[in-house]
């Protein structure tokens, strides 16, 4: 049977099949993208302290500045220093931990602190703040530990 009919209009259906088969490939291989994480800390970012003392030292050997109190963040919660792309929490009063404040699912920066929780909006991602891992979400991979040092009642990279 021939394709070729007069006054027909419509393409051949060898040429309607490819066109679709193309555009299901497309669509497929945009499907399996992946995302990376950034870095918690850029280059030339803080140093151990050069007298061997554990504390932290910005790169002229001056103590890294402080990022907070450690009253500033509250037992149960925690804060997001978008700027150092850190997040730090309390998950006890005797605990501190940090993480990169950089979501694992697509890289946005996290939003919010709640619940025991650290929160992306972009996409509903939920982390613990005891360890970063995944509550929620479609983030798949824990927020990636950052190091802090408390030294007394201030908190700064390590």
């Amino acid at each position: 049977m021939s394709n070729d009919v007069p006054g027909r209009s419509c393409p051949p259906r060898r040429a309607l099949l490819a066109g679709a088969c193309a555009v299901g490939v497309t669509a497929a291989l945009a499907g399996c993208q992946t995302y990376g994480t950034a870095p918690v800390a850029a280059p030339g970012g803080p140093a151990p302290a050069p007298d061997g003392s554990g504390g932290t030292a910005a790169p002229d050997g001056a103590p890294a500045p402080a990022l907070a109190a450690l009253a500033d963040i509250p037992v149960g919660g925690g804060k997001i220093f978008a700027d150092e792309k850190v997040v730090v929490t309390r998950p006890t009063a005797e605990t501190v931990k940090a993480f990169s404040a950089t979501c694992t699912h697509q890289g946005c920066t996290v939003t919010e602190v709640t619940d025991g929780t650290i929160v992306c909006a972009c996409h509903n991602s939920v982390f613990d703040i005891a360890d970063g891992s995944v509550r929620g979400g479609p983030a798949r991979a824990p927020l990636p530990a950052a190091n802090v040092a408390v030294d007394g009642d201030t908190i700064r990279l390590a």
